[in-house]
């Protein structure tokens, strides 16, 4: 019964994302071209085609990448294979960053564990500097052994996350109401794997074991299609065929969106900073 549930739902949210996600896409599908390496190059290891790129974090040092781009709203997908085996303090980050003092953020964080103890993805909304926005699930297959897609949808009315085209949380923009919200900053997407074991396993109970490093995150069929930052915020708030994640049926989820939506807080969501 689940199955069918997951399965009919997941059919119906998976066509209308590919109906509308073909409009605007600003990535070349090379990692090379559209993105830099912000720190240990050392540490960046990108296939021959640019298609595939590896993040290794040893006990000399992580690593990270980022956009060329900056952008205001759009919808960010990249396909992820984590850390295998012991990745306890490991931790993984899939982000939107304004990098500014009092910074908007949209993260994806994937906290590693101990053998046979699954990996928690804690997803984070920073709004004008503001965080403490925390939410926890666990993921409903193994995220090592194959890769999955995360995705952002971001614009004026929500932000999105995505793991393999369910909605696994929602942040309403509620700033008629005082609630901050990021729609003003233009952010660039980062990925990085770097060391958390002082909060990021068992509240930093478990230390990275650095006998079983390497560690090492796997990247590749990114997409941006998203309006690329040219200075005038209008050019990303207007309703046009490009900005197709403007258009009202992007406003809310829809039926089907909602039913996966429930179906994840009910079953794997295990911490809300609203709870």
């Amino acid at each position: 019964m689940m199955n069918n549930f997951f399965i009919t739902s997941f059919v119906l949210v998976a066509c209308f994302c590919v109906v509308w996600t073909r409009a605007s896409v600003v990535s070349t599908g090379d990692f090379n071209k559209d993105f830099f390496v912000t720190w240990s190059p050392s540490h960046v290891k990108t296939s021959a085609d640019g298609t595939n790129r590896s993040l290794i974090l040893d006990k000399d040092s992580g690593s990270g990448f980022a956009s060329n781009d900056m952008f205001l709203f759009g919808q960010f997908d990249m396909q992820i294979k984590l850390v295998p085996g012991n990745s306890a303090g490991t931790v993984v980050a899939f982000y939107l960053t304004s990098n500014q003092p009092n910074r908007d953020e949209v993260d994806f964080e994937f906290l590693g564990n101990v053998p046979g103890q699954p990996y928690i993805l804690q997803t984070n909304v920073y709004a004008n500097g503001f965080d403490g926005r925390e939410q926890r699930i666990r993921l409903w297959f193994d995220p090592t052994k194959d890769f999955h897609t995360y995705s952002v949808l971001w614009n004026l009315h929500q932000i999105v996350f995505m793991v393999d085209w369910v909605p696994i949380r929602t942040y309403r923009n509620h700033a008629d109401k005082g609630v901050p919200y990021p729609r003003r900053q233009p952010m660039g997407l980062q990925m990085s794997i770097w060391n958390g074991d002082s909060w990021a396993t068992s509240g930093g109970k478990v230390k990275t074991d650095w006998a079983e490093g390497p560690f090492v995150a796997s990247f590749r069929n990114h997409k941006i299609d998203a309006c690329i930052w040219k200075g005038n915020p209008r050019l990303c708030r207007a309703q046009s065929p490009t900005n197709w994640w403007n258009k009202d049926s992007f406003s809310s989820l829809n039926w089907a969106q909602r039913r996966l939506f429930r179906w994840v807080r009910k079953y794997y969501l295990i911490y809300d900073y609203c709870q």
